[in-house]
């Protein structure tokens, strides 16, 4: 018997809760660490960041409207769903990053329990962030916060499933809705995770995830009218001051972000959560 030849695959983007083909044609190919071939993934364009931005802004409403109790349970499936796939994200953690397979499952292993710990927050951080304000008058005065809307997210290059996860499930946990420029040369992971969220319970255009390069997609991000704040993580430092003057068009919020990756195994804190909420004050008569 011939040994078989195996079916190279060609993986989409994930806009809209759908899986299209690049509006360009464009592919690019994917390899291991070691430089094996593994599937070619589309490269998306400029029309592909506009359908995402459209899609992100088409789910806002329904998602920041939800109740924070609401999105966690829909984060909290994810997560459930990230544990039924260990295995595959594993494996391709492992190829993509050139770790042992031990080290790629204690990364995984990681990403999950992240994805819980943002979950569980989406229902406290109004507690810890919000406030009654004492005012000299007949009057109530809330603080609480409100996501900011559309976030543009370039995730980080080296880290293919940890890194995705720490900067996308905080822009989901505050009620917001994100597009995502995957890492370029280890896309994989974050395209499994895609096909997570398209079988989760999370509504469509909440998460778009799009596969090329950050120096093309990021200032597209950056200039668009219709998103609220940028993470440049994955972009080069030496684009960010570039991606800053992109932004500084229509006045979005540009995250700070340090030039090299951090250390996504460390402990996350509520940084991320606080970037992507804006404070709403609110005044109120007192009842007779």
């Amino acid at each position: 018997m011939s040994d078989r030849i195996s079916v190279a695959k060609t993986y989409k983007l994930y806009i809209g809760g759908k899986f299209p083909r690049s509006e360009s044609g464009r592919v690019y190919p994917v390899s291991d660490s070691k430089g094996k071939f593994l599937a070619n993934a589309s490269h998306a364009s400029r029309k592909d960041v506009r359908d995402a931005v459209s899609a992100a802004r088409k789910a806002f409403g329904g998602w920041s409207a939800a109740t924070a109790y609401n999105r966690g349970q829909v984060l909290y499936r994810v997560a459930e769903m990230l544990e039924g796939r260990r295995e595959q994200f594993v494996a391709e953690v492992s190829a993509s990053e050139g770790v042992a397979a031990k080290k790629a499952q204690s990364l995984v292993d990681a990403s999950i329990d992240r994805w819980v710990w943002y979950a569980g927050w989406t229902d406290k951080i109004a507690t810890v962030l919000g406030a009654a304000n004492p005012v000299a008058g007949p009057y109530f005065s809330f603080t609480v916060p409100e996501p900011t809307g559309v976030v543009g997210v370039l995730a980080p290059q080296q880290s293919s499933l940890l890194g995705l996860v720490s900067v996308l499930a905080p822009v989901l946990a505050t009620g917001s809705t994100a597009v995502v420029v995957s890492s370029a040369d280890r896309p994989l992971p974050a395209i499994t995770l895609s096909e997570v969220l398209a079988t989760s319970d999370l509504p469509g255009g909440v998460a778009n995830i799009l596969t090329g390069r950050a120096s093309e997609l990021g200032s597209w991000l950056a200039s668009h009218g219709d998103v609220n704040a940028l993470d440049p993580t994955g972009a080069e430092p030496s684009a960010r001051a570039d991606l800053a003057r992109d932004a500084a068009g229509t006045v979005k919020r540009v995250l700070t972000v340090p030039d090299a990756e951090p250390d996504w195994t460390a402990d996350a804190d509520i940084s991320r959560l606080r970037r992507y909420l804006e404070a709403k004050t609110v005044w109120h008569p007192l009842g007779v």
